[in-house]
């Protein structure tokens, strides 16, 4: 499990909430009152059809003027290296959910579990370091799975244990964590 002594960072925002919640819309609201220039990272990844047409959806809803990053995987590193050449004053990460789905899912079965809390590790420890690198505000979104039932597989089951636990990992380090429910965002810290 992830360690939990950690210090708070005062510019980093965690947007929680379940599947249709609000979270993406309230994330880039947020983004366009603190800033012009946004960086967008987008994690989603075009496995078919429907999927590429959610990810052009999200795509037509977010300003034209944004730069987007399109990183599916260590992403600290990405954001780094693009902001060589592009200064950003925001960040959006849109979504660590489907982050963790994307490491989990490079992993063979036998070493799912051991192995899944470690590439998560390991990317959020790269993404805390390019946080610390940048010193500007970031906004993380990331879905709550922890409120449904246990899944009846150990794929399902690993997923929200670790996604649980990358959650409260940056949860303690973010200095605002917003809930959002049925597009209701509920500050719960900060």
């Amino acid at each position: 499990m992830i360690g939990l002594m950690s210090q708070t960072f005062s510019n980093l925002t965690l947007i929680l909430g379940g599947a249709r919640s609000g979270k993406s819309t309230y994330a880039q609201k947020m983004a366009e009152q603190q800033a012009e220039r946004v960086l967008y990272v987008a994690t989603a990844e075009a496995g078919d059809d429907e999927m590429a047409e959610r990810i052009a959806v999200h795509r037509d809803s977010r300003p034209h003027h944004w730069v987007t990053l399109e990183a599916p995987q260590q992403v600290g590193a990405a954001v780094l290296e693009r902001t060589n050449d592009f200064q950003p004053e925001v960040i959006l990460l849109d979504c660590l959910t489907l982050l963790t789905s994307n490491l989990i899912l490079t992993l063979p079965e036998a070493d799912l579990f051991t192995g899944a809390q470690s590439v998560v590790n390991q990317e959020l420890e790269g993404l805390m370091a390019a946080y610390q690198t940048l010193q500007i505000p970031w906004i993380i979104v990331s879905n709550e799975v922890g409120l449904d039932l246990v899944p009846p597989y150990p794929l399902g089951r690993v997923y929200r244990d670790v996604l649980g636990w990358a959650n409260q990992y940056l949860a303690l380090r973010a200095n605002r964590v917003v809930f959002m429910i049925a597009g209701i965002a509920m500050q719960i810290k900060g």
